[in-house]
């Protein structure tokens, strides 16, 4: 498993709304909108490093572009890592 946490260039929420809906990633399995430092980061679980690799390199351009212009203003930043164990809450029952 592998998590990312990108720093999209977005300005507003509803860019953000956009362009999460515009596409839904193979290999994702979870992804959370959050806010830091006022900025929008994207914190994302993939089933691989591959996959997450794919998705930032073929498709991530081109969603861009379509919400927020041929040169949105900067690139986003990612930073990766392996997910070494997955915690879950135990369910009673």
């Amino acid at each position: 498993m592998w998590l990312t946490i990108a720093t999209p260039p977005t300005r507003s929420l509803d860019q953000l709304d956009q362009m999460m809906a515009a596409v839904d990633p193979e290999g994702l399995r979870a992804r959370y909108a959050c806010q830091a430092e006022g900025e929008f980061r994207i914190i994302a679980v993939w089933e691989s490093k591959e996959h997450a690799d794919r998705f930032f390199r073929e498709v991530l351009g081109p969603v861009l572009a379509r919400v927020l212009g041929p040169e949105p203003a900067g690139a986003p930043t990612t930073t990766g890592m392996e997910v070494l164990r997955e915690f879950t809450p135990v369910t009673a029952g």
